[in-house]
């Protein structure tokens, strides 16, 4: 007897996976999901990431044993993403302060300013050098411009009217903190011709797939360094994992940064859970001027690969950090917790006595002026 009757309805359900297909081949050709995945490391980066001593049995591993799920299955995660009680969206805009580039023609007059331009970006000028950490200017944190997690709100600056750079630094390759828009179009800018790519091993593989010259590309591992004008730069440990594709995973190395100038210092966690290297990294490279550290995205389900508020300030103190910017937070929604639950539970972590800013996306900051925080975020829950 055949598996599936010769009717209308039979036709229909065997069709149904050919429509999907095809669909999916569609949005892959039309969206460049191909091309987004980036590209595996080969010839001497291969060589590089296998005599590394944080790759083994075919894959970078973290400082400590880490799960990168905990806890319930999927159809319950499923459940929960899509009927969970959580505000995970905002209720209203997010107020943003507009830029352009004449906002940076004046170098800061204490020698060091960070500008959140939202979730993990941050422009940071320091010790007449400037950075780009993680730039993500694209609507959707996807491979595809048609599904996955929107922005909340815009970028407040345009990417053409970014200020030249010195470098431009990611934590590692995924799609929240690396974007292949933004690489192409910094890739063939003529303001950022001389704008270096710093980037864990491995993800280098990525950028020269999207138009960004070898020579331009700096990948370290734990604990390397580079100079850049007057700057060291020095990819610290991280408790995360990597991967843009199915097959991928942890095939390319993620990090935090240590930023290191005459006269400041600053440090950038990108993606990260809990561990004890955050005292090592204060140690060998603190104290930090200012600390920009991932407080969203934490849940019962990945403990062990992102900071809860609370442990933010507790690495921002083993760091010897001496002002806590928070990133990660308040532009995609990507865990189970309201969206501004984040910065309501920093600041009263701080409140012990931490110092504290928390912006606009937008909003410039120096530590040596740096105001008390402002709940900006209580005014858009109420709308």
């Amino acid at each position: 007897m055949p598996l599936l009757p010769k009717s209308g309805l039979g036709r229909v359900l065997l069709a149904i996976p050919a429509a999907i297909l095809a669909i999916v081949v569609v949005l892959i050709g039309s969206t460049g999901w191909l091309d987004a995945l980036g590209a595996a490391p080969a010839g001497e980066r291969l060589a590089r990431i296998r005599r590394s001593p944080n790759y083994r049995d075919g894959a970078f591993q973290n400082p400590v044993a880490s799960s990168l799920a905990t806890t319930g299955s999927t159809w319950t995660t499923i459940r929960r993403w899509l009927g969970g009680h959580e505000q995970r969206v905002p209720a209203g805009p997010i107020p943003i302060v507009s830029l352009t580039r004449a906002d940076f023609a004046q170098p800061p007059a204490s020698g060091l300013r960070a500008t959140w331009l939202g979730h993990s970006t941050v422009l940071v000028e320091i010790d007449g050098a400037r950075i780009l950490f993680d730039p993500v200017w694209s609507r959707r944190a996807s491979p595809s411009s048609m599904i996955g997690p929107r922005r909340f709100h815009d970028p407040p600056l345009a990417l053409d009217d970014l200020p030249p750079l010195d470098a431009i630094v990611a934590s590692h390759d995924h799609y929240d903190h690396l974007d292949r828009g933004v690489v192409r179009a910094l890739a063939r800018s003529a303001a950022q011709s001389r704008a270096r790519f710093v980037v864990p091993l491995g993800v280098g593989a990525h950028l020269e797939r999207w138009g960004v010259t070898a020579d331009r590309i700096t990948d370290l591992d734990w604990s390397e360094s580079t100079t850049v004008g007057p700057l060291e730069l020095t990819a610290t440990p991280a408790r995360h994992f990597s991967g843009r594709g199915i097959n991928d995973r942890n095939h390319t190395l993620w990090a935090s940064w240590s930023v290191a100038g005459p006269r400041h210092r600053v440090f950038h966690s990108g993606d990260t859970g809990p561990f004890a290297g955050f005292g090592d990294i204060g140690t060998a490279h603190g104290p930090f001027d200012l600390t920009f550290i991932k407080i969203g995205a934490y849940g019962d389900t990945w403990p062990d690969i992102h900071l809860t508020p609370e442990q933010a300030v507790d690495a921002h103190a083993k760091l010897r950090g001496r002002l806590l910017l928070p990133i990660h937070w308040g532009t995609f929604n990507l865990a189970f917790h309201a969206w501004d639950e984040p910065a309501e539970r920093v600041v009263a972590a701080a409140a012990a006595g931490t110092r504290l800013i928390v912006p606009r996306p937008g909003e410039s900051v120096e530590p040596a002026t740096a105001r008390q925080v402002e709940p900006w975020w209580r005014a858009v829950r109420t709308k």
